[in-house]
């Protein structure tokens, strides 16, 4: 049954030759299209709630707009999670709901119906709420600095804005476009505070009639001169001097001409945010690519755009400044060598082993008829060449020419009798081919599990196990379809003279039977050295990535609260005359007004570090990283943290509750005793600063007397001293564009306590009433920001590890610190960022694994026809634990993700040599030959072709190992555990898989013996 697709393929082989002509063509095709990311494409249904009220403080923005919304969307069906930031002006809620149960469109309509319902009890002061879905590639492709001489800062923004952005819009692939610093162009109408008290006016009805005034509205219609009319209305002033000739209403009989209030210029906001490349002052833009489009085109659609406005605007300049494509095409040009060396390894080993040309290119023609197809079924599920898929790819070269090997190496076997060519393939195919299925089914039903892992990291992890397993299904049709045609057709050549039994498989056959004889105490010795490699595995450090040289180191800088932009800016101009000091820098880009977390504020900046490629120096990253943490150390009451590569801290965790003052004061004490444990580097709480605050104390019974409103009162003071929101803001037409008007007051006066007391605000009978008169002003302190995770406060702490530990090692100190043990009540500590991730990915994977090998078993009674067969099979599993420890711990290497994936991949691998053995064996025992000279036979028979596989597997795996290239530190420790695995596992399986198939085999003829008499049928 098993060899009758072979023997049909050998004796018709132009149908089975014509397939895979069609599916290399394809294959090749399909290759040429597939997109080239760093991670996969992540459809996930995420709605992010954006509400601005300016002016408004963290705690009024929580309990006025937060928290309605989050009490809006939390019966939500389908929520996963609900996270809110909270800063000055600003509430973000993000509302992911779980994966596979509702579609991102359905999302944003349930959020946007949740919303309306509670609009109307939102503050009316509060600009429009933004609602918007989330794209997971949220990382931005290319980021380009534009500097010019003859704009200002102004005119260079509105350039990005207008020209650039338009410009790139339209490229195949580009998303949306973001300007990074720059300055936009505002109205500024600064009052005199003195001249409006002596008038009895405010910023806020100054403010109020121009945005009355300043009108152009069309309406009504008429038939003037017997032709059918569009009336409009026209009154908004078209220059600045016209609006500075605007009339202000004082009374029914007085007004005053706006320019005599204060000053009105044509100039731009308030500067919040800047961006700086190597010292000097740019505006910058970052691209982002919309899904399913590839890095590397994006990128370079983009470059050649740049290249045109270039040529058309030689004023301006543009430098690539963060170009997080590099890597991505690093990875992939690194890969795709790895696969190419990993492929001649191979190919070298099946050479040295059967010493026969034509029989190694039939093995070499099996890896790409296996591999090239795969990129078809890719691009047909909608997959990308990005860091897993070829991952699966690069690891599973080794494997793609095994089932190949294993029919090739029969078919030399039976030539070596004096069978011709076609003959040799026609007994060989047959012999070997329930063991070639089998060995491809197992690592088939390892994988195909993983690719239907739930959850965000089923959707990343899914490339990687469905590639494996479609490579696999195709390597297997090319063992059962193409490797027996040329096999009978090709390898016709004189067959070499069989070659007596060398030394090695002598000395392995007399260690075999001396094993035999002592049977149980051979796999008591196995058991012993698996509980031994357990307790060297545990012994390993765990952590969730192994930290890559990328290039491009991210430092944040963070100054005391209350700190202004001024202060921010000479920080980060001194840490880029620091850090440019470095030989291995080449740029040095500072994004200031915002955290790496996107909470807005002055006090922070971002430094992005381009280093030369690390083929050019002699340091590693980390090395220089540092090196620079040295030098920036003598900088006092400044934070510094270098973050990894995915933008956090090595360690991270949560402190939650719903008391906001309970989670402050356990976060304070949990980083004050991580500040005394060496195992922790710059323990932080990252939103727990306090920031200084000028209370106006509302005197309730006196402005009740007075008839004022604190309302009135709130918006004096916001309008007063950072103009009114932006829905609220007057504008002026400038040919097409609307320009912004911004009334305030002085700078003098808004920096003057003394003057803030003394604005005037309107009374219930319209007499103008001093803020002294109805507050009382205080000095005082505020969160500086708010977190909330699923409707209770967050207080996020982060820290790096000590040289030498992992976060995995961190988690574990954390939970013995006496802070986390003794918790107030309803105060819980959570894991975040990777810590979190970590987590979930190994509790996945291990669910993936228990699937997979449960799958396995299924599969493989079913190919045997046995139930005990398979355990024995199964038992070579644990054997190769040992060679992962000792790789691990001889290389250094810690128990991160990629070794999990390595271990989930010799699941499916290791199981190969047990699979040779017994199908074997069972067919010489069948053959009459007792069991355990059948075995013997077996395995003497076997050895060759399980050691030429392995090797062939490890050698396919080496530069894998050797983790040059870019990509390189993820690939690995994941090839050095499939190697350790591998190896040890073969050596332990020649040896161990007999004994227990003997002491198996015979447990299992006296259960049939036990059993018989009650399964006999009844006489009739």
């Amino acid at each position: 049954m098993n060899a009758n697709l072979s023997a049909w393929a050998i004796r018709k082989p132009l149908p089975s030759i014509l397939l895979f002509v069609i599916l290399t063509v394809v294959g090749l095709y399909s290759f040429s299209r597939l997109p080239v990311t760093y991670f996969p494409t992540i459809v996930t249904p995420l709605v992010k709630v954006t509400i601005e009220q300016s002016g408004a403080t963290p705690t009024e923005l929580e309990t006025e707009v937060t928290r309605l919304v989050e009490d809006a969307v939390a019966s939500l069906p389908g929520l996963k999670e609900l996270k809110s930031t909270i800063d000055q002006g600003r509430s973000v809620t993000s509302v992911e709901f779980e994966v596979g149960k509702v579609t991102p469109d359905q999302a944003m309509v349930d959020v946007r119906d949740a919303l309306a319902r509670v609009r109307a009890d939102l503050p009316p002061t509060i600009d429009e709420p933004i609602i918007e879905r989330v794209e997971e590639e949220g990382q931005s492709v290319v980021t380009y600095a534009v500097a010019s001489r003859n704009m200002t800062v102004a005119e260079l923004s509105w350039f990005v804005d207008d020209v650039v952005s338009r410009h790139l819009q339209g490229l195949p692939g580009v998303g949306r476009i973001d300007r990074v610093g720059g300055a936009d162009r505002e109205i500024r109408i600064e009052l005199n505070a003195d001249r409006l008290h002596a008038l009895s006016l405010s910023a806020k009805t100054v403010n109020d009639t121009l945005f009355q005034s300043q009108v152009d509205a069309s309406g009504g219609r008429s038939d003037v001169s017997g032709r059918e009319q569009a009336l409009t209305t026209m009154a908004a002033a078209r220059t600045v001097s016209d609006l500075a000739d605007q009339r202000i209403a004082l009374s029914s009989d007085a007004s005053v001409r706006l320019g005599d209030l204060g000053q009105v210029e044509d100039s731009i906001a308030e500067a919040r945010s800047f961006a700086t490349l190597d010292g000097s002052d740019v505006v910058g833009f970052s691209v982002y690519r919309t899904q399913g489009a590839s890095d590397v085109s994006v990128a370079a659609a983009v470059a050649a755009a740049v290249a045109d406005l270039q040529a058309a605007h030689v004023e301006v300049g543009f430098r690539l400044v963060n170009d997080n494509v590099a890597y991505t095409a690093g990875n992939y040009s690194s890969a795709m060598h790895t696969l190419v060396e990993g492929a001649i390894l191979s190919i070298v080993v099946v050479f040295l082993f059967l010493r026969d040309w034509r029989a190694t290119v039939v093995a070499a023609v099996a890896l790409p008829l296996s591999i090239i197809p795969t990129f078809f079924a890719l691009e047909f599920l909608g997959f990308s060449l990005n860091i897993l898929s070829l991952l699966a790819i690069t690891l599973v070269t080794g494997i793609l020419v095994d089932d190949a090997i294993v029919e090739i190496e029969n078919v030399v076997r039976h030539r070596n009798m004096g069978k011709s060519a076609y003959r040799a393939a026609l007994d060989a195919s047959d012999e070997i081919g329930l063991a070639v299925i089998a060995i491809s089914a197992t690592i088939i039903a390892v994988f195909a599990p993983v690719g239907m892992m739930s959850g965000v990291v089923g959707l990343y992890f899914r490339e990687f196990g469905l590639t494996v397993a479609i490579a696999v299904f195709f390597s297997l049709l090319v063992a059962r379809l193409i490797t027996p045609i040329l096999a009978a057709y090709f390898m016709t050549g004189s067959p070499p003279v069989e070659a007596p039994k060398g030394f090695f498989v002598a000395t392995y056959e007399r260690l075999l039977r001396f094993s035999l004889r002592w049977r149980w105490m051979t796999v008591g010795a196995a058991v012993a050295s698996f509980a031994l490699a357990m307790v060297a595995l545990l012994s390993v450090p765990t952590a969730f990535l192994p930290e890559e040289d990328t290039g491009q180191l991210t430092l944040t800088i963070e100054l005391p609260p209350g700190a202004t932009l001024m202060e921010t800016r000479a920080v980060s101009d001194d840490v880029s005359r620091r850090i440019f000091g470095f030989e291995e820098v080449e740029g040095v880009f500072v994004q200031a007004g915002s955290s790496m977390s996107g909470q807005q504020d002055v006090r922070y900046a971002t430094v992005l570090i381009d280093l030369t490629h690390k083929s050019e120096r002699s340091r590693s990253s980390f090395e220089i990283e540092a090196d620079m943490e040295n030098r920036l150390a003598s900088m006092t009451d400044i934070k510094f943290r270098f973050l990894n590569s995915r933008g956090g801290r090595d360690m991270s965790f949560a402190v939650l509750g719903t008391d906001g003052a309970k989670v402050q004061a356990a976060a304070d004490r949990i980083v004050t005793e991580m500040a005394t444990d060496p195992m922790f580097i710059g323990p932080a709480a990252e939103n727990a600063a306090m920031r200084p605050e000028l209370r106006f104390k509302v005197q309730s019974d006196k402005a009740a007397m007075l008839g004022v409103s604190p309302t009135e009162i709130a918006d004096l003071i916001r309008v007063s001293t950072v103009g009114d929101s932006d829905s609220r803001l007057p504008s002026l037409l400038d040919g097409a564009r609307q320009i912004p008007i911004r009334v305030v007051i002085d700078r003098q006066s808004r920096d003057d306590l003394g003057r803030l007391e003394l604005l005037t605000v309107a009374s219930a009978d319209g007499t103008r009433i001093p803020l002294t008169a109805v507050v009382n002003a205080s000095f005082d302190e505020t969160v500086s920001a708010i977190e909330r995770s699923d409707r209770s406060r967050l207080v996020e702490i982060g820290a790096d590890m000590a040289s030498g530990t992992t976060s995995g090692q961190g988690m574990e100190r954390l939970l013995q610190l006496e802070s986390v043990k003794n918790l107030p009540d309803g105060v819980r500590i959570q894991a975040t960022g990777d810590s979190d991730t970590e987590g979930s990915v190994f509790e996945s994977f291990a669910v993936a694994m228990g699937s997979g090998i449960m799958l396995v078993l299924v599969v493989l009674i079913l190919l045997f026809g046995s139930l005990l067969a398979p355990w024995t099979i199964l038992a070579s599993l644990p054997l190769s634990i040992g060679g992962v420890a000792a790789g691990l711990l001889f290389t250094g290497n810690a128990m991160s993700l990629p070794v999990v994936i390595g271990i989930l991949m010799l699941m499916g691998i290791v199981t190969k040599n047990a699979i040779m053995l017994l199908d074997f064996a069972i067919e010489r025992e069948a053959h009459g030959l007792p069991r355990f000279e059948a075995i013997v036979e077996a395995c003497s028979e076997r050895v060759r072709p399980i050691i030429m596989t392995t090797l062939a597997m490890a050698g396919g795996m080496v530069p894998s190992a050797l983790g040059m290239g870019d990509g390189g530190e993820f690939r690995s420790p994941m090839a050095i555990a499939v190697i350790g695995g591998l190896l040890v596992s073969t050596l332990l399986s020649l040896i161990v898989i007999p004994s227990l198939h003997l002491i198996v085999s015979n447990l299992g003829d006296r259960i049939a013996r036990s059993v018989r008499p009650f399964l006999q049928p009844a006489d009739a």
